[in-house]
Order: C-alpha cells, then structure tokens, then sequence
C-alpha cells in the first residue's frame, strides 16, 4: 500500500518549495519508488527539483481531441501521452497536471485520465502532491486518498485563514485523511500564540513553523534547484525535524 502525501494552502506561501524539500528528505530516507505529482496549473515543481519537464497532461488532454492519429483509439493515445509526459529521475518520477481546462468539454479526456493516473499510481509506495493553490482540487476529488496532508500558510492571516477553511471543507468531502498538519512558513518571529481558531482546528501538537531563509531567494535568482540547498540552512534543517516527526514518526 501506498504512502501519499499532498500539499494544500494559499498562493505564494512556498507550498512547491517544501514539496521539494519534503521529496529530497523521502529520498535521502530510502522512500522510493517515489512519484511526485504537480496538480498546479502554475507549475514549477521541476524547478524545484531540477530536472526538465517537456510535457504536461493538459497539454496531452488538448491533443486528444484533435491528433489522435488514425486506426489509434483514445485510450491508447492517451497512454502514450501520459509515459511521454513522465519524467523519470534518480528516485522520482515526476507528472505535471499544467494549465486548467480550456473551451469545450473534457469529459472524455478527464475520465480517461483519472484512470490512467490510478494505475500508475500504483507502481509507487510514496506519492507527493504538489496542489494548485486554493481549495479546487480539494473540492473537485482529485485525491481521495490521503495519509498526511501538510497545510501551508505564511503567517499572516489570511494564510491561516485560507489553511482553516481547507480543513473544514476536506472534513465535509469523501476523502480519508489520515492526519493533517498545519505548516507555517517563512516565520521571522513566531507571536506569543496563533488566532484561537488555528488551535480549535488543527491542535498546538499539529502546528509546526519554518524559518524564513534568505538562502531560498538566493537560489531562486540564480536558478538553482531548491532541493540543492545545503544541510545546514535554517530551513532545510527545521523541515527535516518536522519530517522526521510526520513521516518516519507515523
């Protein structure tokens, strides 16, 4: 059985940063194969990663309604589409979602990749879900399945507040979580305590907090991978503690 993990919280709060930090951790751990999924449409998880990414399944989505080659049926097309979009790496694959969906209906396209992405999820023990900022995926049940779901917020409030409302909204949806965990992010100083309703829906024991880094920026105008990042930078280090707790600690 597989171990999943999935990413979920406002705009511009570092979620992909700490999906990569989370997925360089799984791997120094021995935790593959590991599939990690850009549910995105802003991706840039491979950035992250650092490795090229040269196809999206939107973009194989867009394709099946007008060059699916002749004598090809759809689901093999797709298929195909799906293996070329697959970025394999030491450790990892990686898939990217890429952009929402256009004009016109994608029932068809949609259908057949929800099944196609279900069965290669089950190649892999440990799957990373990088989400699209917001609640959408979550709404729409793009992942049903989830064993640790980190939350992330920076610590204004209306990132917690955001964090908040995806809580209680997953608790509404036919999806089983195991465990969800609030991550706050990009903390230069924590406040004596957090807003009352942080507490009421997480618990002081499932809220954890990473330090800002200026290392991260650093590497972000210089083009290098997140995951590069040196053992001893403040953020690398607190999110290995907050790791170990969660993942190793479940």
């Amino acid at each position: 059985m597989s171990f999943a993990v999935a990413l979920g919280g406002k705009g511009g709060t570092g979620k992909t940063t700490i999906a990569g930090l989370l997925i360089r951790y799984m791997l120094s751990h021995g935790m593959k194969p590991l599939l990690a999924i850009d549910a995105d449409s802003n991706f840039n998880l491979n950035d992250v990663l650092g490795v090229c990414l040269e196809e999206t399944l939107s973009e194989a989505r867009e394709d099946m309604k007008t060059k699916v080659p002749t004598g090809m049926t759809k689901d093999i097309f797709m298929e195909m589409k799906l293996e070329q979009a697959l970025v394999e790496s030491e450790g990892f694959d990686l898939i990217a979602m890429g952009r929402p969906e256009g004009p016109g209906c994608y029932c068809a396209a949609n259908n057949l990749l929800t099944t196609l992405i279900e069965r290669l999820i089950d190649n892999y023990q440990y799957i990373v879900v990088d989400n699209e900022a917001g609640m959408e995926h979550f709404s729409r049940l793009t992942q049903k399945d989830i064993d640790l779901l980190l939350l992330v917020s920076d610590p204004s409030r209306r990132g917690l507040a955001a964090a908040c409302r995806i809580a209680e909204l997953v608790k509404t949806l036919p999806i089983r979580v195991s465990q969800s965990v609030l991550v706050i992010n990009q903390v230069r100083e924590a406040p004596e305590d957090w807003p009352e309703e942080v507490h009421r829906i997480f618990g002081p024991d499932r809220i954890a907090c990473l330090p800002a880094d200026p290392m991260i920026s650093r590497f972000d105008m210089e083009g290098k991978p997140t995951v590069t990042l040196p053992d001893d930078a403040p953020v690398v280090k607190a999110a290995q503690k907050i790791f170990e707790k969660w993942i190793n600690g479940r």
